[in-house]
């Protein structure tokens, strides 16, 4: 079985919630698998009160209802020790880096508690994806030779996504490395400013990923059209994304400035 070569630990997690908007959907439930540099696991599990009604296309999915989670504590409650138990680890999940991620970065945001963002992210599917193109079920299978009994169960799947990782290490030796840097760069797919891709990295530069001023710079529409930034602001766009956007426009400010 082929090991992680990791040089700080590794947190394998997997999120359900009221729906797939990255901006305003809630957490009902998470799970966590922290795996040591020493092969040690810890694991971490809770299911959380949403303070919305889950809609029942997402109940059908994950099996939570709103009388399940009536009594559980709310993401604010457990922020903290959430955030402690992160600590300074990478995060890896399956199709993470485009959901689980910046849901989990919306929570910590409304909770006004402060989230590193300054570690690695490692995407398992991402690796499917350019490797096989499956689902978890499927990977979990390829990977593992196992049925995913309770898919879409936090815990389940949490546990399949990092046996998929280790398979995908041995299957795919000669491709991939098992240390976290590498599986950081291998799983990117941009370059982006904010967890909602609404901006991305060009040439060292922030620009527009989606709508009316898609694919031209940051710089240019503050220049011209200064509102558009405003409107965005007070619009319903992931707060992460308002809050890079906050500080480019801060930063293109002080420049004007000089």
């Amino acid at each position: 079985m082929a090991n992680l070569q990791l040089d700080k630990p590794l947190i394998f997690f997997d999120l359900e919630t009221t729906g797939i908007n990255t901006g305003s959907d809630r957490i009902v439930e998470i799970s966590l698998l922290k795996v040591y540099p020493d092969g040690r696991k810890e694991s971490w599990t809770m299911r959380l009160n949403p303070e919305r009604p889950i809609p029942a296309e997402a109940s059908a999915i994950h099996g939570i209802y709103d009388q399940d989670v009536a009594q559980a504590p709310t993401f604010k409650a457990v922020a903290a020790e959430l955030r402690d138990f992160i600590g300074h680890a990478d995060l890896a999940g399956y199709n993470s880096n485009k959901f689980d991620v910046p849901i989990l970065v919306e929570e910590f945001l409304r909770a006004d508690v402060g989230f590193n963002e300054d570690r690695r992210y490692i995407d398992v599917m991402r690796i499917f994806t350019l490797m096989e193109k499956r689902t978890l079920e499927a990977a979990y299978k390829f990977f593992c030779n196992k049925e995913l009994v309770d898919a879409h169960s936090a815990e389940a799947d949490v546990h399949a996504t990092y046996e998929v990782l280790l398979g995908q290490l041995d299957r795919y030796g000669d491709a991939l490395k098992g240390d976290a840097q590498f599986l950081h760069e291998f799983t990117k797919d941009g370059d982006f400013v904010d967890f909602g891709r609404r901006m991305i990295m060009k040439n060292g530069e922030p620009y527009f990923n989606f709508g009316k001023y898609n694919g031209q710079s940051c710089a240019e529409v503050f220049r011209k059209e200064p509102q558009y930034f405003d409107w965005i602001y007070k619009s319903d766009f992931p707060e992460h994304t308002k809050l890079k956007l906050r500080m480019i426009a801060l930063q293109l400010k002080n420049s004007q400035k000089k």
